[in-house]
C-alpha cells in the first residue's frame, strides 16, 4: 500500500545506532551538508549535548563524552569535518559484532543438578578426608536437596539426595541419612517466588 506522504521505518535507510533515533540521524546528515567548518563544529557540539540529555544516567562514566564523539563520528559514517576534541579512529570498533562464544556441549546424567554441580562432585572425588572436604560436602548435598525441591515443585527426598551423591562421586562421599542434618528450606519464599512468576 502505497500512501503519499506516509512511510514506514522499515522502508527508510537502516539506523546504525537506533537508540539516538531516526531525528538525531538526520541531525548528523543536517550538520555533514552545512558549509563552512566553524557551523558544522556548532552544530556537531549541539548533536553531542542532545545526545548527553539523552542518556543523563551514563554521564557519570569518565569516557562518556569520547563515547558520544565516537557515536557521531559513527553516525555521519566518519565523514563529518570539523575539529575532533578526542581520537575517534577507534569508534569503528564499537559497531563490530564480538566473536560467538562456545556453548558448552558436554552431557550431564541429569540437568536438574546443573553442570557446575557435576565439576564439584568431580573435586569431591579427588579431595583427601577432612574438614574441607566436609563443608563442601555439607554445601553441594544442601544445595542438591535445594535444586531439587526447585524442580520437583516442593517434593526433595534426603535420602534421594544421599544416594544421588554417592552415585556422582562413585562411592567416595558418603551421607549417613541419620546424622546429618540438611539445612530447612523456606517454603515459604519458594511458593511467593512461583506466584511473582505467574
Amino acid at each position: 500500500m502505497n500512501i503519499e506522504g506516509l512511510d514506514y521505518n522499515t522502508q527508510r535507510e537502516q539506523l546504525l545506532l537506533p537508540e539516538y533515533g531516526r531525528e538525531v540521524q538526520k541531525m548528523v546528515d543536517h550538520a555533514m551538508t552545512l558549509p563552512t567548518r566553524e557551523e558544522r563544529q556548532r552544530c556537531a557540539e549541539t548533536i553531542i549535548s542532545i545526545m548527553e540529555r539523552m542518556f543523563p544516567h551514563s554521564g557519570e562514566a569518565a569516557d562518556h563524552k569520547h563515547k558520544l564523539w565516537d557515536h557521531l563520528a559513527l553516525m555521519s559514517n566518519f565523514q563529518l569535518d570539523i575539529d575532533w576534541p578526542c581520537d575517534v579512529s577507534q569508534a569503528a570498533k564499537i559497531a563490530s559484532k564480538p566473536e560467538p562464544m562456545g556453548y558448552p556441549m558436554s552431557q550431564i546424567p541429569v540437568r536438574h543438578y546443573g553442570h557446575m554441580l557435576f565439576e564439584v562432585f568431580e573435586q569431591l572425588k579427588t579431595m583427601p578426608p577432612g574438614p574441607e572436604r566436609d563443608e563442601l560436602t555439607r554445601i553441594t548435598a544442601n544445595h542438591m536437596k535445594l535444586s531439587l525441591y526447585q524442580w520437583s515443585h516442593g517434593s526433595a527426598d534426603d535420602e534421594k539426595v544421599v544416594d544421588d551423591l554417592a552415585r556422582f562421586t562413585d562411592g567416595v562421599i558418603q551421607l549417613d541419612p541419620q546424622k546429618f542434618v540438611f539445612e530447612k528450606i523456606n517454603e515459604r519464599e519458594f511458593t511467593e517466588k512461583r506466584k511473582k512468576k505467574k
